[in-house]
Formats: structure tokens, C-alpha cells, sequence
């Protein structure tokens, strides 16, 4: 019998290095054969880095500069130079302007439509809120983005739009599944929990692609 393993991906997504984690977490898994003893299904878990930030918004660039490098060109420099090469291994590429902001509705619409179309539609939206964020600068959560991320992932516009107008709706679940993160010790993302037969394995921080096969490999050995 096969085990039907599950892979909890906490993120956020305006972290750009969960999107690299994502990236090289389906290299992993592109990995496994097709007759292992185990499948995996990934499942996305929602997380903040940054809570108090406004709907609205404030400029990326200059927020990543004064608030993670103090205000300093030289490292600003650096960290650009540094995620763009990490960014090119896994087809990435970033940039650095447009806005940085609240993530809540990004994340209630992920949920949302995890639980009533399933993870590989969560799956396509992230994807698209990545790229929308990290590669073309867009806003990572205004309604202009998230319904284009959910047509993107298939879903009937009319029904993507009356969800994501209505902001209220599941907001409650939401912030109380983050929550639970916390409570459950997560305190930085990415935070990948493969689930197996035997036991867990969490790896924390963003992980050469290699250790996710190592985990992958482990869960599958003991899976039999």
C-alpha cells in the first residue's frame, strides 16, 4: 500500500525565500520515481513576517533598505546581487521595486480556495503571486493581483472576485490559523514539515535542494 504523505509549507508571500524554497522544494519532488512506496501532496500553511504592515503599502526598495540594511547602499547592493544569483539557479528573477505590503488577503484567499478546490490550485495561485510580486512588482495583495492569480489558477472569475471583494469572509479563520503557527514554534519561514509514517522531519530556512531529498528519501524509506 502507498503512504500518502503530506509536505506543510508554511510561507509568506512576499518572502523571497520561500519562493526560492518552493523552487527548489519541486526539483526534489521531480525527483521521486513514479513506483515509490510514497506520494506526496503539499499543502500551503499561511505565516507573517511582517503583520503591522498597511493594506496600502509603502515602496519595497526603500522599506528593504532602512529596514534590513540600515539604510545602507552598499549592502542594499549586495543583498540584490546575492538574490539574483541564488534567483537564476531556479529561474527566478527578481527585482527589488514596487510595493511591499499587508499579506492577510493574500493568504485568506489561498486558503480559501486550498480548502474548496484543493492544494494544486493553491499551488497555481502562489505561483502566480510570486511572480507577480517578485517579478514584475506588483502589489502583493490588492484585489487587482489576487484576482488575476486565482483566474490564472483556473477558477471562474466571478467567483474568484466575489471572494476576494468580500474581505471580511474567512478573515477570522485566517489570522487564527497563523496563530497556530506560532503556537506550533514556527517564528520564521519557510518552514517545511514532511509528514511520515514513522515520524516528522521539519526543516526551517531555505535548503539546499538536496536536503529536501534527504527528507523525501527518509519518509519513503520508512513509509515501507
Amino acid at each position: 500500500m502507498v503512504y500518502e504523505s503530506q509536505i506543510q509549507f508554511t510561507l509568506d508571500t512576499i518572502c523571497p525565500w520561500t519562493y526560492l524554497a518552493k523552487r527548489r522544494l519541486e526539483r526534489a519532488l521531480s525527483l521521486v520515481k513514479s513506483d515509490a512506496p510514497a506520494k506526496f501532496t503539499v499543502t500551503y500553511m499561511p505565516y507573517q513576517l511582517y503583520p503591522e504592515a498597511t493594506q496600502e503599502g509603502e515602496d519595497k526598495y526603500q522599506w528593504y533598505k532602512k529596514s534590513k540594511y540600515g539604510d545602507s547602499q552598499l549592502k542594499m547592493d549586495t543583498y540584490k546581487k546575492v538574490m539574483r544569483a541564488y534567483g537564476d539557479t531556479e529561474g527566478i528573477k527578481y527585482k527589488f521595486g514596487g510595493t511591499v505590503a499587508n499579506t492577510l488577503q493574500a493568504h485568506r484567499v489561498v486558503q480559501h480556495f486550498q480548502e474548496t478546490k484543493g492544494p494544486e490550485t493553491a499551488n497555481k495561485i502562489i505561483n502566480s503571486l510570486y511572480t507577480q510580486y517578485f517579478e514584475e512588482e506588483r502589489h502583493p495583495s490588492s484585489h487587482e493581483t489576487l484576482l488575476r492569480a486565482t483566474t490564472e489558477a483556473g477558477i471562474d472569475e466571478s467567483e474568484a472576485k466575489a471572494f476576494i471583494e468580500d474581505e471580511d469572509e474567512g478573515l477570522m479563520d485566517i489570522k487564527m490559523s497563523i496563530r497556530e503557527q506560532k503556537g506550533n514554534g514556527v517564528d520564521a519561514v519557510p518552514y517545511i514539515t514532511f509528514i511520515g509514517r514513522k515520524r516528522d522531519i521539519s526543516l526551517e530556512g531555505c535548503r539546499e535542494v538536496k536536503e529536501y531529498v534527504d527528507a523525501i528519501e527518509k519518509i519513503i524509506k520508512e513509509s515501507m
